[in-house]
């Protein structure tokens, strides 16, 4: 499918998801990375001024802060500012100690929080940034930025969101920027996965081909751990049904 092709039928999705669940819009958190500009391209497309594009600083790096409004000045966005830093500093004071992962998943959930109220006040639905590659492999966090009501994306490889976003002409800042989630200083998605997007999505695609000769085993088996791993996050919580 060429990306003119896409862009149309994808905007079409979500505007007939829109009016199916009897909303009035649609909504994105848009962090300053590629996802969330691709994403926040394709809501405003099928919403028109129906849209909104929030900004949520938690403890972010004024660059990525800076680049989300790089974008919503690209394309002419709907935004809201929510600082939610002084909601996390008293969400940690009340809480125990924590290790790195714990702290880091509240600022996603947070987030995920922000967009609800947002989503209940407006009647608009939730549109989530994540691709293929992430939820394959459970690259995002539970009722965090995998809360949300709609996935554009989830179909396309993270190097597929990369060719999308050059064909939509975003700013080249955007498209060249190390992808990373801002969980910690210094933090980038391909070292928390231990492997790059380019050999990910080529293995995530030989495996669903069925046909990975030539791959290296070894992250071969790292992605198929993750991608167990990643079960409990892609389906509702299990019911127990007594006998």
């Amino acid at each position: 499918m060429e990306w003119g092709e896409f862009v149309s039928k994808a905007a079409k999705w979500l505007r007939d998801k829109t009016i199916e669940a009897n909303a009035q819009g649609l909504l994105v958190g848009l962090s300053g990375g590629l996802d969330s500009a691709v994403t926040s391209y394709l809501i405003k497309k099928a919403m028109g001024t129906n849209h909104l594009a929030l900004i949520m600083p938690c403890e972010n790096r004024q660059e990525d802060i800076d680049d989300a409004y790089l974008i919503a000045s690209a394309l002419n966005l709907k935004t809201q500012e929510v600082n939610l830093n002084p909601i996390f500093e008293t969400l940690k004071k009340q809480l125990p100690p924590g290790n790195q992962i714990a702290y880091a998943n509240l600022k996603p959930r947070l987030r995920m929080t922000t967009l609800y109220f947002f989503a209940n006040n407006l009647n608009y639905l939730v549109v989530g940034t994540g691709n293929k590659s992430e939820l394959q492999v459970g690259y995002f966090t539970k009722y965090g930025d995998g809360g949300v009501d709609l996935l554009p994306l989830g179909n396309l490889y993270k190097t597929e969101v990369r060719s999308l976003a050059e064909y939509l002409g975003l700013p080249e800042k955007i498209i060249e920027k190390p992808p990373s989630a801002g969980l910690w200083e210094g933090q980038t998605d391909e070292r928390e996965l231990g492997i790059t997007y380019a050999e990910l999505d080529a293995v995530l695609n030989a495996l669903e081909k069925g046909d990975i000769q030539g791959f290296d085993q070894e992250k071969i088996d790292l992605i198929l751990e993750k991608m167990s791993k990643a079960k409990h996050k892609l389906s509702l919580p299990p019911v127990f049904k007594p006998d």
